[in-house]
This record gives C-alpha cells, sequence and structure tokens, in this order.
C-alpha cells in the first residue's frame, strides 16, 4: 500500500496542474523534490484516465512542472513526471479539495502502479515551439 500512495497522490496532483512548461527553472533557488511515475489505466481507459489527469490543470503552489505523457509502448500505460520546490509543498497539495477529488474520480480507471521514485532534479532546460 505505501508503494502505492505517491503514484495515488501524482494522480490527484495532475488535476490541478502547474506552471507545466513554462519554462526553465533555476536549482540553485532551493532543493527541488521530484517524482516520476509509470500508472497503469484498466485496458482500454487509458485516454479517459488522461483527461481526468488534464482536466483541472491550473496553478498548484511550489509545483514547477507536471508533465503528463503516454507510454509509446503500452497502450494502458502513463507516465507522470513531477518537480516541485521541495517535498513539504508535495505533501502539502495532498490535503487541497481538489486533489481528494480527482483521487476518487480516477481510482476505479486505475489498474495499477508499476514504478514510482522520487528524484533529486538537479538541471532543467525546457524548450517551447
Amino acid at each position: 500500500m505505501t508503494a502505492r500512495r505517491p503514484v495515488l497522490a501524482g494522480l490527484a496532483l495532475a488535476m490541478l496542474g502547474g506552471p507545466a512548461l513554462a519554462g526553465g527553472f533555476a536549482m540553485e533557488d532551493q532543493v527541488p523534490f521530484g517524482m516520476i511515475g509509470k500508472m497503469k489505466a484498466q485496458p482500454g481507459k487509458r485516454a479517459e484516465l488522461i483527461a481526468i489527469l488534464a482536466a483541472g490543470t491550473g496553478t498548484m503552489p511550489g509545483c514547477r512542472v507536471y508533465l503528463i505523457a503516454e507510454d509509446a509502448k503500452d497502450t494502458d500505460a502513463i507516465w507522470i513526471t513531477e518537480v516541485w520546490d521541495d517535498a513539504a509543498s508535495h505533501k502539502a497539495s495532498l490535503e487541497l479539495p481538489t486533489v481528494r477529488e480527482a483521487i476518487a474520480k480516477g481510482r476505479p480507471l486505475i489498474a495499477g502502479f508499476e514504478i514510482s521514485v522520487e528524484t533529486k532534479p538537479v538541471s532543467s532546460h525546457l524548450r517551447h515551439g
């Protein structure tokens, strides 16, 4: 159950989005916190799950990047990459009502979680266009 918690958090956080891909970020500002996870949707439900993740994107305090990507080889898999100001910002976001609603709405569409890792982002270069 513990391994599922970070990815469920990721599902919830997606509803709020963040300044994803708005530009690079200076790593020297503070020690950032990152997460990368692979989530499996129920068969044939990936697009619906992505829609839930993307529907409520907006400002999420402390979120620098929230990127949702389809797995190129697995038609039911989704990768989520997150970069936060710090672990506390990530944890605090889990208390937001919209995050809790996203978890409830998305949970039935999730078949499982294949991987979830915490990272320490050290560099960023985001290209626009």
